[in-house]
């Protein structure tokens, strides 16, 4: 009987288990938001109980449950829902946004979405409508203005040109201090390889100009260390994250997008030119031999007075016969030069999926005619993202980008004949530059003079040309690369999922560089071919873990690794002559001349181990901690491991004292501290030293030597770390907006090249000896002033100021940056990095100038300035009414300093108006003068009167950088736009779901600026020891864009 009770018993309890067992079941879906594109991060918690997941990158989520169970759906900024489990495993849904709510998700570090209030460090948004309705060609360019601590630098207006982002001052000695752009979890390269250099060669976009805005998300800038510890060592200046668009849930169409633009573009602001003196080197040459002597050989203009009647042989004049022709001024000539630029942007994206795939395709043309004749740049983009839902647990994404851009022709910058901008300095105010675009018909200069064989020219002894050489003289540039991954995620419980990706970054480009012979920088010919090769792969494991502990606090906790290999290389060929006119190759070199080749090869890689993790208190109090280690193949084997922590708290006060939400939403402080690392400017193979071969050129015998600097196998990384606080608020439902934030960091171990005894057979050698300190705030202010159901009015903004300072450089004082002529930039140990050096006047003990025979004397090198600006500030007004839409942007920098050479050429070749002065009378020099000796001076005021001429060639010459040393402060109308939305019910009964049209005005006007002549935003290139010098830049320009966006 016992057994059979036994028996019974058992049947029961294994009937109860398979029943139970029965009953639950896992079930799976994607979770969208109202577009139909998936919500990553949304919390997912079978109700009463603490069984919960999240959503994956893609939307997807898998949880067990029972039917009957009732899912709650959690997403900050949508309202909330549950769902009652059924007879059916999956669940998927669009999610409502919830209008009454004040918190947003931001994407940080590895692609991690986090509800902003839960962060306890600065980061800010930029949406990709914002992005693109710029019409910016480069993406680093759409934000300025907008984020509260970051300096952008645009080189110039040329097409192709480059441009540089840095967040919250320098941080490195040597590095290039820009931040790490990362899309779609991807890091890739950002740099520019262009070769500008003060005797001319061309800029060429940095690798962020790159992506398509148009198939932009969003933009998350990660400011500090405390955001970007994650990253390790590539991370030390900041992240930018890229979110490019995915696709589309919905299954009852195809979505389609369009979008087309048209932007002209004009130079912003030209020097300031005089306009009654002509070309020559004296007022009174031309009066000789009945007008018979042409000036041609002098490339200023001190010349005779313009429009008062003479009559002189000019370059033209061959035209009438060799007679005489009028003297006359021509005030639009650089003007006439330029041409209206035009940019084409056409894109068409497709979106379209089912609940358990998804995907979209875009495809992107610019293409842009420059301002300067016969410069161009293209732009061809191709970007395709999938999401797949495998299976219930299993997860796998798709993204690549293909990108071709390509010119025929980039303009040559720097101090060069090639640079047309030199040409318009260097020009007689009375040449018509609208004679010279026919060069075709123009006669050639005679054989044996400068030029020979080329097109007739205003000045042949110094200059080809301009529209000549433009059309013949080629700076031709192409580049294709590819961007892409895979994301797999497994969810092996409701608590537990492992995921993993790969990411590659491929691109090979080349230069091509070609001078016809006749010209001056290259009368024999010249031809250059640059090849380069870029490759880089990330590998990545991840193990995330979240939930709730209890009711009252949640976790998340993961753990991974990356592993990044890199590899680039160069190959180089030059034909310094060549053989036969017009064939541009190396083989053409001329005969008994050698070709010039050479190849660079480099290596790296960085293994890491990482993890972070979050426990959060009632949702109103947060604690994150991550850690992470690098090994560098860069750094010595015994010196190559790093590690890296953080912590940040966030504690939302407004949850913790229960304030009424009508009237602060949101009131949150936060603060953090962390250290990251760089390894600056340290490139491959600089541990040990390699022989260099060379050949005696007296006898040709061969030999070994050591290079001048020498490499250090105890080098180490940079690092840098502090802390920062801040405090966020919202208020009276969400209306005010307030944002600040106090930060400190230390960037310690900085590499520096340090000069060696010559004792030791050495030049220099790398050493971890530098320190400098960056501190500084932040702030961002935003409030909807007016909202009705008509109209509302948005006004943000933003302010920063950064304090730097190099705290050390060893045993250096003063260490040169980089400087073109007798001006230099250096990093000064007590002083802001960036302080720009040069020649002086010299002095009299009073402080005045002091002159001698009516010119002023020439001092030594001195402390002129510093590119390191006080504060920069944005202003962003946004108003709506009905359905259309005005807004305007104004930013501004204050403080810092430029070198301008065009203010050098200009005043020493006599076309700047300020020239005008002392033309007929003479200058006396205000300062002054020792009537004694120099071992007892006697100073009195100068009287000496001297030439216009001499004072301007003196006082503003490569001699003294003092006078061309101006305030680069500034404040600009960045952009104006009006767009105008179809109503909905004209759409009704079209395909269009849809329309809107605008035109956008960017770089449109200076509202205040200080340095005359050109815009304080240029650059001569965007490398640290040439920040804070213009170098002859073309001008900025100005553009009007008018655009059209459908939605199918």
């Amino acid at each position: 009987m016992k057994t059979k009770f036994s028996g019974i018993l058992t049947l029961f309890l294994a009937f109860v288990v398979q029943f139970t067992f029965a009953q639950e079941k896992t079930i799976s879906g994607t979770v969208s938001d109202e577009n139909g594109l998936p919500l990553p991060g949304v919390n997912i918690i079978v109700k009463g109980t603490t069984n919960g997941t999240q959503t994956d990158f893609d939307g997807n989520y898998s949880i067990t449950a029972s039917t009957g169970d009732v899912l709650s759906y959690s997403f900050v900024g949508y309202t909330k829902k549950e769902m009652t489990v059924g007879a059916s495993n999956n669940i998927s849904f669009s999610m409502t946004p919830d209008v009454t709510a004040i918190d947003e998700v931001v994407i940080t570090a590895l692609g991690i979405k986090k509800e902003e209030k839960s962060i306890g460090y600065a980061v800010q948004k930029v949406d990709g409508d914002d992005i693109a309705e710029s019409n910016e060609t480069n993406v680093v360019n759409s934000l300025s203005g907008k984020v509260a601590g970051v300096q952008v630098t645009n080189s110039s207006g040329a097409t192709g040109s480059s441009s540089r982002i840095v967040l919250r001052g320098a941080s490195s000695i040597t590095g290039n201090n820009q931040p790490l752009f990362v899309i779609d979890g991807i890091p890739v390269d950002n740099s520019n390889y262009g070769n500008a250099g003060y005797s001319g060669g061309f800029d060429l976009p940095n690798g962020a100009a790159d992506i398509n805005p148009d198939d932009i998300e969003s933009v998350t800038v990660l400011k500090g260390p405390n955001a970007a510890a994650l990253y390790g060592l590539r991370a030390a200046n900041g992240v930018i994250v890229i979110t490019t668009k995915k696709g589309s849930t919905s299954k009852d169409k195809l979505g389609i997008t369009f979008s087309s633009s048209a932007s002209f573009e004009n130079p912003l602001l030209l020097p300031d030119f005089q306009n009654s003196y002509g070309q020559g080197g004296n007022p009174f040459y031309f009066e000789f031999i009945d007008g018979q002597n042409g000036d041609g050989g002098i490339d200023e203009s001190w010349g005779p007075a313009l429009d008062v009647g003479y009559e002189f042989v000019q370059w033209n004049s061959y035209t009438v016969d060799g007679a005489p022709l009028p003297w006359v001024s021509q005030p639009d000539n650089i003007k006439d030069f330029y041409e209206t630029g035009l940019t084409l942007n056409n894109n068409i994206s497709f979106t379209g999926g089912t609940d358990k795939t998804n995907f979209r395709l875009s495809l992107g043309l610019l293409d842009q005619e420059g301002m300067v004749p016969n410069t161009d740049f293209r732009r061809y983009n191709i970007a395709g993202v999938t999401s797949m839902q495998v299976s219930d647990k299993i997860n796998v994404s798709l993204n690549a980008k293909y990108i071709r851009s390509e010119a025929d022709n980039l303009v040559t910058v720097g101090y060069s004949n090639a640079n047309p901008v030199q040409q318009m300095i260097w020009s007689g105010r009375n040449v018509d530059f609208n004679a010279l675009k026919d060069w075709q018909n123009l006669p050639l200069a005679a054989e044996g003079t400068a030029g020979e064989g080329t097109p007739l020219n205003w000045n042949t002894v110094f200059q080809n040309n301009p529209f000549w050489y433009l059309d013949t003289n080629l700076n031709a540039y192409n580049k294709d690369r590819v961007i892409g991954g895979v994301n797999l995620s497994f969810d092996v419980t409701n608590w537990l999922t492992i995921s993993g990706k790969t990411g590659v970054d491929f691109w090979k480009s080349q230069t091509r560089e070609n001078k016809a012979k006749g010209s001056n920088d290259a009368p024999e010919g010249y031809y250059r071919v640059i090849d380069r090769t870029f490759y880089e792969v990330n590998s990545e494991v991840l193990l995330s873990s979240a939930g709730n502990i209890t009711d009252d606090f949640t976790y998340s906790l993961n753990a991974g690794g990356n592993t990044m290999y890199r590899k680039n290389d160069l190959i180089f060929a030059t034909a310094p002559q060549l053989e036969l006119p017009g064939l541009y190759n190396v083989s053409n070199v001329k005969t008994g001349v050698d070709p010039i080749q050479g190849a660079t090869y480099a290596e790296q890689k960085i293994n890491s181990l990482y993890g972070f993790g979050q426990i959060g208190f009632k949702n109103m109090l947060f604690v994150d901690v991550t850690a992470r280690n690098d090994w560098s193949s860069l750094l010595p084997v015994d010196n190559n491991s790093f590690f890296y922590p953080s912590v940040t708290v966030s504690a939302v006060l407004s949850d913790v004292f229960n304030m009424d939400k009508s009237t602060v939403s949101l009131l949150k402080v936060r603060g953090g501290w962390s250290k990251v690392g760089s390894t600056g400017a340290l490139g491959a193979y600089r541990l040990q030293d390699v022989y260099q071969f060379a050949q005696d050129g007296w006898d040709g015998t061969n030999f070994l030597f050591l290079p001048s600097a020498i490499n250090n196998p105890e080098i180490g990384p940079e690092t840098t770390s502090g802390y920062e606080f801040g405090l966020d608020a919202r208020l009276f439902e969400n209306r005010l907006r307030f944002d600040f934030t106090y930060y400190d960091q230390t960037s310690e171990d900085l590499i520096v090249d340090v000069q060696l005894s010559s004792a030791t057979g050495s030049g220099s050698s790398l050493q971890n000896v530098g320190e400098m300190r960056n501190k500084g705030i932040e702030v961002q202010l935003g409030g909807t002033l007016v909202k009705t159901d008509d109209w509302q009015v948005d006004l943000e903004l933003n302010w920063a100021k950064n304090d730097n300072e190099v705290v050390s450089l060893g045993d250096l004082e003063t260490l040169v940056l980089g400087g073109q002529w007798s001006t230099t930039i250096e990093a000064r140990v007590g002083e802001s990095y960036g302080t720009i050096v040069g020649p002086a006047f010299e002095r009299a003990p009073n402080g005045e100038i002091l002159y001698e025979n009516g010119l002023p004397v020439i001092g030594g090198s001195e402390v002129l300035g510093n590119v390191t600006p006080d504060w920069t500030g944005g202003a962003n007004l946004i108003v709506s009414y009905k359905n259309f839409r005005f807004d305007a942007l104004v930013d501004g920098k204050m403080g810092g300093d430029i070198y301008t050479m065009t203010t050098s050429w200009g005043r020493y070749a006599g076309v700047l108006e300020e020239t005008m002065q002392g033309r007929e009378t003479g200058i006396v020099g205000q300062g002054t003068m020792n009537i004694g000796t120099d071992a007892n001076p006697e100073y009195v005021p100068n009287n000496v009167v001297t030439s216009a001429k001499d004072y301007n060639q003196r006082a503003f010459s490569n001699s003294i950088a003092e006078s061309s040393v101006f305030d680069a402060s500034y404040i600009k109308l960045r952009q104006l736009g009006l767009t105008y939305t179809f109503p909905k019910k004209w759409l009704a009964n079209i395909a269009l779901d849809d329309v809107n049209f605008s035109v956008v005005g960017r770089n449109l006007a200076f509202l205040y600026k200080k340095v005359p002549h050109i815009d304080p935003e240029s650059a001569f290139s965007n490398d640290n020891g040439n920040q804070g010098l213009e170098f002859g830049q073309l001008p900025s320009a100005r553009s009007i864009s008018f655009n059209v966006n459908l939605k199918f």
